[in-house]
């Protein structure tokens, strides 16, 4: 048996039974119907003017999965701010006004910026709290309180970040004014594309271990909604594996790390939507030819690793980081190292 046979027996821990879980978080967060009447004044205020800009805050993978969100509201007429819940506190409190609506999006309710929102805040802005705690001390601050039900996460985010994508999706929806019906039937699709994904997980990590062999330096790329798993792919790849991973635009990358391309290099790219998808394949195709290692990852591309189903564009951002946790595996199995084990960090920062 190989050594990297005997590393897979490494990565089967408690990190993989919650990526393996997440078909049911998602099943088990569309069953948290949102209540429309409880977001009826808040909706009401922003269409009459009163509520004037809608600020999305959160850190890590938590402040990342806004970034679709910010994107459909601002495309339906909404002022949005989208800033990191400790820029927000430090520099920019005076975003903390009546005027404004705050969603903000904590796993567990409690990090250290999040406390200190609530404290800074003092109950002047209305708060949206997304969160997957209950009894958090943002849950208790919020105005209108929409729970994940993930259950309980071992460390790095990713049954709860995929929950809080379907939660912000279902949000949009009844923020933006549209019909939240057609949203709720496509999110009906999300844990059984998932669990197919899924299905399929050990021939993944295989695949990628040996696609990524040699590899020193990984890029993950995108545009639009797939800058969510652009930002939380290299935050969870650096968090549970121990490898430096970064993550940017598919533009910003030909503005300087192009410089980096070659065989050490590996650039998963987000084939993302169909506005710039030929851009997103055009940046494989150069990278390639200037002797560097860079795979589409999408519905239609040739290695099954980095294929996921066809799905919806509101499914793509919980679809899209399924192949990155694939990536985090396969490189814990290379490593001989668990996946996902803490030992600088905790689940919970509760110091800023």
């Amino acid at each position: 048996m190989s050594n990297l046979d005997q590393n897979y027996r490494i990565i089967e821990g408690a990190y993989l039974r919650d990526i393996l879980d997440q078909p049911r978080a998602l099943e088990a967060t569309r069953d948290e119907t949102i209540n429309p009447d409880a977001l009826l004044p808040i909706v009401q205020q922003l269409k009459q003017g009163i509520l004037k800009r809608v600020v999305l805050t959160g850190m890590g993978s938590s402040f990342y999965a806004l970034y679709p969100l910010h994107l459909f509201l601002s495309s339906r007429g909404c002022v949005t701010s989208v800033v990191e819940t400790s820029e927000l506190v430090h520099y920019l409190p005076h975003l903390l006004d009546p005027a404004n609506l705050i969603i903000a999006v904590s796993q567990s309710g409690r990090s250290a910026e999040i406390v200190s929102l609530l404290e800074k805040n003092a109950g002047r802005a209305p708060i949206i709290a997304v969160t997957n705690t209950a009894d958090s001390p943002l849950a208790a601050g919020a105005k209108v309180v929409l729970l994940t039900n993930a259950g309980e996460e071992f460390s790095v985010s990713c049954k709860t970040y995929v929950a809080a994508l379907m939660i912000l999706c279902q949000l949009g929806a009844l923020l933006g004014y549209a019909d939240p019906g057609p949203i709720r039937s496509e999110l009906a699709q999300a844990a059984p594309a998932v669990a197919a994904y899924l299905n399929s997980w050990r021939d993944h990590v295989r695949e990628l271990a040996t696609g990524l062999d040699n590899v020193h330096h990984l890029f993950l790329v995108g545009r639009g909604i797939s800058l969510a798993a652009v930002g939380t792919g290299a935050l969870i790849t650096k968090e549970s594996v121990h490898y430096n991973a970064e993550g940017m635009s598919s533009a910003a990358f030909r503005h300087g790390p192009m410089e980096l391309v070659g065989e050490e290099t590996f650039v998963g790219v987000f084939a993302g939507v169909e506005t710039t998808r030929m851009l997103n394949a055009k940046l494989v195709e150069d990278i390639r030819r200037n002797g560097g290692r860079a795979e589409l990852i999408g519905a239609e591309v040739r290695h099954s690793s980095l294929r996921i189903p066809a799905v919806p564009d509101s499914l793509l951002p919980i679809l899209e980081i399924l192949p990155v946790e694939m990536i985090t595996l396969a490189l814990a199995a290379q490593s001989g190292r668990e996946a996902g084990r803490l030992s600088l960090a905790s689940k919970v920062t509760t110091i800023e």
